[in-house]
């Protein structure tokens, strides 16, 4: 097992030293400035802001169903028999050659009131999608938030990994000197040498795993992969305390303000309007029509500007429409308008429910990580102390080197637990005054 940790570190070391060198124009990446660029370039808040945009398109189509609609047409014909003249409608048994032009509008009166349920709902579409799109921003940044503390937790593992590695090598030095000395058997000594190259893989896999979030957090920015990032690290002396407000008003704070509850609310609505717009089909259709038109014939002696004078012709009228018997199809359109408030009341409920399962995890991690850090700290602290008791000790030789490893290996783990708590307890505070709706600040 010795053996296998110094061989491996000798192979990947040089590899992954070349991966995580970082260039030292690399720019410094504020929180701030992250949610700043990703909600401006974010892809997927891209898609939502076209799916914003296309609603607004179908709320304003929907208002245009109110106007006229005018149309024109235009046709040559040639008939040869028995027919009848397409112009003065008479029967006639000859060869025809008639030219026909046309302005044609329709103006719709009534309809079931279904135009202004129609316009109506693509209004509320229109809400919903800026809901939606609320909804992706928050989750792009509470993702560079994540990903931003991991990060942050990654670096300080990369710190306590080096240093635990110059440790350990002046470690394996007064080792050799006591082995040379043979005041320690050989077993010590590779002892030693073993816990050095465990720290050295230790560092390539705190590395490769903070690379691995800068991968990220570049995607999530849409950054090309090949520019070196950096993000600003924490201010030591800032206090992340419990937000202190009980969990119920923390949730129904978060019901008033987070835009995937007012989207399935508005999605309740949009299924009510649809049920009124499958309801009018019932009724009647009332339209104002109207046209202009004339047209030329060959069997006509006049010229074609004549005819065309003579033939012009206006006409308008109204136009009734009244529903029978479709086979059922606005029966089948009610009901299943129906069936789509129900699912539509099920998903408002799901909905609040995940919020309040949010607010409730978020609570809870965040008590618990606050008492997690100042356990973690004690201990840090009594592992610190004890380690450096142990380190005097094997110098002075009162010590074996494996009691000596024990030692560091706890005191790692301490800083491990400890760096974790931190970050943990900085992440569900953080999440707590999201749902408040105050603004992400580290």
């Amino acid at each position: 097992m010795k053996r296998f940790f110094i061989i491996i570190t000798l192979i990947i070391s040089p590899f992954v030293s070349a991966q995580t060198t970082e260039s030292n124009t690399s720019k410094i990446w504020t929180l701030e400035a992250c949610l700043q660029y990703a909600l401006e370039n974010n892809i997927s808040i891209k898609d939502a802001t076209l799916n914003l945009e296309q609603a607004e398109v179908n709320y304003s189509a929907s208002k245009s169903l109110r106007l006229p609609n005018l149309y024109g047409s235009a046709s040559e014909t040639f008939s040869n028999g028995n027919s009848i003249d397409p112009i003065t409608s008479d029967y006639v048994t000859d060869q025809i050659y008639s030219t026909n032009v046309s302005l044609n509008s329709s103006f719709t009166l009534f309809q079931g009131n279904q135009i202004n349920n129609q316009i109506q709902q693509n209004e509320l579409l229109k809400n919903q999608s800026v809901f939606l799109q609320e909804e992706m921003k928050n989750n792009i940044i509470l993702s560079i938030l994540e990903n931003y503390l991991q990060i942050l937790y990654a670096k300080e593992g990369i710190e306590i990994a080096e240093n635990n590695l110059i440790a350990t090598e002046k470690e394996v030095e007064r080792a050799k000197a006591r082995l040379d000395a043979g005041s320690i058997a050989l077993s010590d000594y590779t002892e030693a040498q073993s816990q050095a190259a465990t720290n050295k893989y230790a560092i390539i896999a705190a590395k490769n795993t903070y690379q691995q979030y800068i991968i990220a957090l570049k995607q999530l920015l849409e950054l090309d992969p090949t520019e070196d990032i950096e993000i600003q690290t924490l201010s030591s002396d800032k206090d992340y305390a419990l937000f202190q407000l009980d969990k119920l008003s923390i949730y129904n704070n978060a019901l008033g303000i987070l835009p995937e509850v007012n989207a399935s609310k508005i999605a309740v609505e949009v299924q009510e309007k649809e049920l009124e717009i499958a309801k009018g089909a019932y009724l009647p259709t009332l339209s104002l029509v109207s046209s202009l038109g004339s047209g030329f014939t060959s069997l006509d002696d006049n010229n074609f500007s004549d005819q065309f004078d003579i033939n012009f012709n206006q006409r308008i009228g109204l136009s009734l429409n009244i529903p029978i018997f479709n086979r059922n199809q606005t029966k089948a359109a009610v009901k299943t308008a129906q069936i789509n408030i129900e699912k539509a009341q099920i998903e408002k409920q799901t909905t609040e429910k995940e919020v309040y399962k949010k607010v409730e995890t978020a609570y809870q991690n965040a008590v618990a990580t606050q008492e997690q850090l100042i356990a973690a700290e004690a201990s840090q602290d009594a592992a610190e102390q004890t380690y450096k008791l142990a380190q005097k000790k094997y110098e002075l030789g009162a010590l074996s080197t494996t009691d000596l490893v024990i030692s560091q290996n706890t005191y790692t783990n301490a800083q491990q637990n400890y760096i974790q708590a931190k970050y943990l307890n900085i992440l569900y505070n953080q999440l707590l005054q999201f749902y408040q709706g105050n603004d992400i600040k580290l």
